[in-house]
């Protein structure tokens, strides 16, 4: 009697389900998500230094952080989210008439509008009409509008009122062809939501791409405001 070989298979252990080897990943919460719990909230000054803090604060120190920071008085109420724009701004600006007629240095405005985009600006400028009146409205963005066309009418004809992005705005300092010593105003476009929810300082690539601007801007405008220059900011 022969005897066959026998294959001898050794038993392998079970394979350690992968949910109990890997943590369980959390479900990430969308901003849209959160903002819709959440009521909306007008801007205060503590919103843009807060901002402010988180971007400077691993390059400069304490004492340099201290710097940044305006007083509040360099402030005006914020949109209580009960006023359309020209309404808001016939309130915190009641003498705009008379700074209207008495504004005529070319290459300057009196009252500089800040939002995230150029079709958001376009919005703006419509729903001013009731504010504006007769006054003279510069786009200052970059679509379909070329920097150098900005700054010809700027030195050529006298604007009371800028709206734009901030890329642009910086753009236009830097190179000598918008002089900021003029403007009383800056309209910060703070509170406005997209279909989203979200506000300019809510959505990442508006955050980092066009906000971090705004922070040049700013602190550019904070070495003017230490040379006295009367400015008053405002959340819309």
């Amino acid at each position: 009697c022969v005897l066959q070989p026998t294959e001898c298979f050794l038993s392998q252990p079970e394979e350690k389900q992968e949910s109990t080897v890997k943590a369980k990943r959390r479900k990430k919460k969308k901003i849209s998500d959160v903002l819709q719990n959440s009521a909306p909230k007008p801007g205060v000054p503590a919103d843009l230094q807060n901002l402010l803090t988180r971007h400077f604060g691993e390059n400069r120190s304490v004492i340099e952080i201290e710097e940044l920071k305006l007083s509040d008085s360099c402030f005006l109420p914020a949109n209580d989210l009960s006023h359309s724009f020209s309404s808001y701004l016939k309130e915190i600006c009641p003498k705009w008439a008379k700074l209207r007629r008495n504004h005529k240095e070319k290459k300057s405005v009196v009252m500089l509008v800040l939002c995230s985009s150029a079709l958001r600006s376009l919005e703006l400028i419509k729903s001013m009409t009731a504010f504006k009146g007769d006054c003279k409205v510069l786009k200052l963005f970059a679509k379909h509008i070329k920097i150098k066309e900005q700054m010809n009418m700027l030195e050529k004809g006298v604007f009371h009122i800028g709206v734009g992005t901030p890329g642009r705005v910086k753009a236009l300092v830097e190179q000598d062809g918008l002089c900021l010593n003029s403007t009383k105003y800056m309209i910060l476009d703070w509170n406005w939501r997209d279909q989203k929810l979200r506000r300019m300082m809510d959505i990442p690539e508006v955050l980092y791409k066009h906000l971090y601007i705004l922070y040049s801007l700013y602190s550019l405008l904070l070495f003017l405001v230490l040379r006295s220059w009367s400015v008053k900011f405002s959340f819309c």
